[in-house]
């Protein structure tokens, strides 16, 4: 039992007071040795930005929101189509300020063009709370889209009011 307090003492005489203070010679301490140098990383690869075509455009912005503005419109859940509208409206002018020009031609004017009347059909159906009017409205929508796509000869593009969703999670009847 005494070894086992005298180590302990002399444990603790070293840890407080360094070797010379436990009765050890103390030499010279060995200057710290640096850390090794390490190798150089590699510089991560330069972010290669991604150039939405038109098509990305369309498929991931406008199509999605046409589809969501017409099951709104079926299920006659109007708080719900208006904001649809206004997302179908927002994605075509963010398109229009990010590609000007498509095949020559000015996005915006071609926007303009097919949309703007049918737009406005669709609001005030939207507004008046009428089923048919929406779906008459949401048609023209529909044609416009399609007589924009034969316009910039891309007749195979046939847009057509929905008969199912894509979303299977979102409910897009009225909130009760």
């Amino acid at each position: 039992m005494n070894n086992r307090i005298a180590v302990l003492a002399a444990f603790a005489a070293v840890s407080l007071f360094g070797a010379a203070g436990a009765g050890f010679s103390q030499t010279a301490p060995a200057p710290p040795v640096p850390p090794a140098p390490r190798p150089a990383a590699a510089p991560p690869p330069s972010a290669v930005p991604v150039v939405m075509t038109m098509g990305d455009l369309m498929n991931t912005l406008v199509q999605p929101r046409h589809l969501k503005l017409g099951l709104a419109g079926q299920a006659q859940n109007w708080p719900l189509a208006k904001y649809a509208l206004e997302q179908l409206r927002a994605a075509f002018a963010n398109i229009a300020s990010a590609k000007p020009k498509f095949a020559g031609m000015p996005v915006a004017d071609l926007v303009d063009l097919a949309l703007t009347q049918p737009f406005n059909a669709i609001d005030a159906a939207i507004r008046q709370q009428d089923a048919q009017k929406f779906a008459a409205a949401y048609d023209q929508v529909s044609q416009g889209c399609n007589a924009c796509h034969m316009e910039l000869d891309h007749p195979y593009v046939v847009i057509k009011t929905p008969d199912a969703s894509a979303f299977p999670n979102q409910d897009f009847g009225p909130r009760r």
